[in-house]
């Protein structure tokens, strides 16, 4: 057990580091950094361009699954984009087939690319369909987050301005009253951009924990570590 812990300690640290700064660079990008006007409460109104902070942790987890390593990399990268354009052609489509109140042209439109992710799988390795579900699912949440946009006529808001937020005919129909208001593509274009910085801090993680390991056996030269998926653990790997 004692073992266990120290081995998975390196590693633990560098995500916990690693988790601390993505929040605290995410959320003030959002809501004071990159701004569209001052709400009064010391928030400001979030841009339509935005670093979604969870989204993030769904890109980086998939890299682990996919075995932390730079083939990972490559398939979450590619799952990210492939996933994220599914969910783009369904937010149209659906809105496209049937708008609101009617559910049911959403509910057809991700099934279909549902199908044909699964389907692309036949493609090759690259293609990680769990990485790709997860995207698609990450823009789906934002969507409906943001107002759903399309679908909803204006519910993504008009302006993205304090003077449209206070006006019920364009405030949108976001979280928070309408804050998070945001049309269908900037959704989309948020999220890719903040799964792609989850790719990132996945590929960081592994090399600080590496930086760290070497730390805890500084009398001895280790090379890059072996990182246990299963059991979240690194192993600095010894060398002459």
């Amino acid at each position: 057990m004692t073992e266990r812990i120290k081995a998975t300690l390196p590693l633990a640290i560098a995500i916990g580091v690693l988790a601390f700064a993505w929040t605290e660079i995410s959320l003030n990008f959002t809501f004071h950094w990159f701004t569209a006007g001052d709400l009064g409460n010391g928030l400001e109104l979030p841009n339509n361009f935005q670093l979604v902070l969870p989204a993030a942790f769904v890109s980086w987890g998939f890299f682990f699954a996919a075995g932390a390593d730079n083939a990972a990399l490559g398939k979450v990268v590619a799952a990210s984009i492939t996933g994220g354009l599914a969910a783009l052609a369904t937010m149209a489509l659906s809105s496209a087939t049937a708008d609101f109140p009617d559910f049911w042209g959403i509910a057809l439109w991700v099934g279909v690319f549902a199908l044909v992710l699964v389907v692309l799988s036949a493609a090759g390795d690259w293609h990680y369909v769990p990485a790709t579900f997860g995207a698609f699912a990450a823009v789906f949440f934002w969507w409906i987050a943001t107002g759903l946009d399309y679908w909803l006529e204006n519910g993504g808001g008009v302006g993205n301005s304090v003077e449209a937020l206070a006006d019920p005919a364009t405030a949108g129909s976001g979280a928070f009253a309408g804050v998070l208001s945001t049309p269908y593509a900037w959704v989309w274009i948020s999220i890719t951009a903040t799964l792609l910085c989850g790719c990132l801090l996945g590929i960081a993680s592994v090399k600080l924990a590496a930086l760290i390991g070497r730390l805890f056996k500084s009398d001895r030269k280790v090379a890059e570590p072996d990182v246990d998926v299963a059991h979240g653990s690194v192993e600095p790997g010894v060398t002459s």
